[in-house]
């Protein structure tokens, strides 16, 4: 009975703490608005810095696609709630195509749904309790994977997978997942919790309580 009582009340602590919150909403919301941004900005400068890199070795301008999908790591590392990565994702999907895109608003909605999904495999694996460095490059390697299928599949329709291009940009997708999307977002996490901006989230908490045991 008693053990039983006791799971009764993990499940509705596991419950609360997986619940969004209106002050959840509102920082995803502005969180996907400042990815969106950035987006949209680093259009015009993958436009100029791709071709020179596709033509030192082609394929390996993929390294730098990750700053397309770093936000859904960051949204999970941040917010910690199941749909936090999909969200802001596509919120910010929203704010780059109000802004203006070059890209069709079909490739990039689904685009941003799936790098959220496959952003949060490895938090949702430990039911959203684990949140480190492993784990943030986990996070940004399931979607560098994703990404590169997809875009192989649905842009790069005449390379094939095992080409020496579709090599190369499948590797450097996974390294620009890894470095990018995986370690930048986990150490900008970092800097923006230390800033004392996100105290009334857990992400905020645990990075202040950190430092304060360091500090010892």
């Amino acid at each position: 009975m008693v053990e039983h009582t006791q799971n009764q009340a993990n499940t509705i602590r596991s419950s609360r703490r997986l619940r969004w919150t209106t002050a959840d909403i509102a920082v995803a919301a502005a969180l996907g608005i400042a990815a969106g941004v950035v987006f949209w900005g680093f259009n015009f400068a993958y436009m100029s810095i791709s071709p020179m890199l596709g033509g030192l070795l082609p394929g390996c301008a993929s390294i730098l696609h990750a700053v397309w999908y770093f936000s859904g790591t960051l949204a999970v590392l941040i917010l910690r709630k199941p749909g936090s990565a999909v969200f802001v994702n596509l919120v910010g999907c929203a704010a780059e195509m109000l802004i203006g895109s070059s890209f069709s608003f079909g490739f990039v909605f689904l685009s941003a749904a799936l790098q959220g999904l496959f952003a949060e495999l490895p938090f949702a694996l430990t039911r959203y309790r684990v949140f480190n460095l492993p784990i943030s490059i986990l996070s940004g390697m399931c979607t560098a994977i994703e990404y590169g299928v997809y875009l192989m599949l649905f842009r790069y329709q005449g390379v094939a997978f095992l080409s020496p291009r579709g090599i190369v940009h499948m590797v450097s997708e996974i390294i620009g997942g890894v470095l990018i999307a995986g370690v930048c977002s986990w150490y900008l996490y970092l800097a923006i919790a230390k800033t004392g901006v996100l105290d009334r989230f857990a992400s905020g908490r645990a990075v202040r309580t950190a430092a304060a045991a360091a500090d010892r």
